[in-house]
């Protein structure tokens, strides 16, 4: 600090830097509250609709994980008739390469 600016003055800027930063940031804050403020609204706008909507999505969900099950026991029961009918094959390729070794 030069001599020449007096003690006081300088604090009074330093002062006032701070306020305005203080202020910058009070509008931000209240900037944020604003659009949070605005998003609860919205949320509580829909707190009627949304009831009957996730009775809808758990009905749903429910019978697609029925629908699912029933899917892996027909995939289930088709891998187990595709593994039958490759053994089948394999026996059948097996007993007409013997017969032709045979000959």
């Amino acid at each position: 600090m030069s001599d020449s600016v007096r003690p006081e003055t300088a604090a009074f800027r330093e002062l006032e830097t701070l306020v305005r930063h203080l202020g910058d940031e009070l509008a931000a804050f209240r900037r944020r509250a604003l659009v949070a403020e605005a998003r609860v609204r919205e949320i509580d706008g829909m707190a009627d609709g949304p009831l009957v909507e996730q009775r809808a999505l758990s009905d749903r969900c429910a019978a697609l994980e029925s629908e699912n099950s029933a899917l892996k026991g027909r995939l289930d029961a088709a891998t187990s008739r595709t593994r039958q009918m490759l053994d089948r094959v394999r026996f059948i390729r097996q007993q007409a390469q013997n017969g032709v070794e045979a000959k």
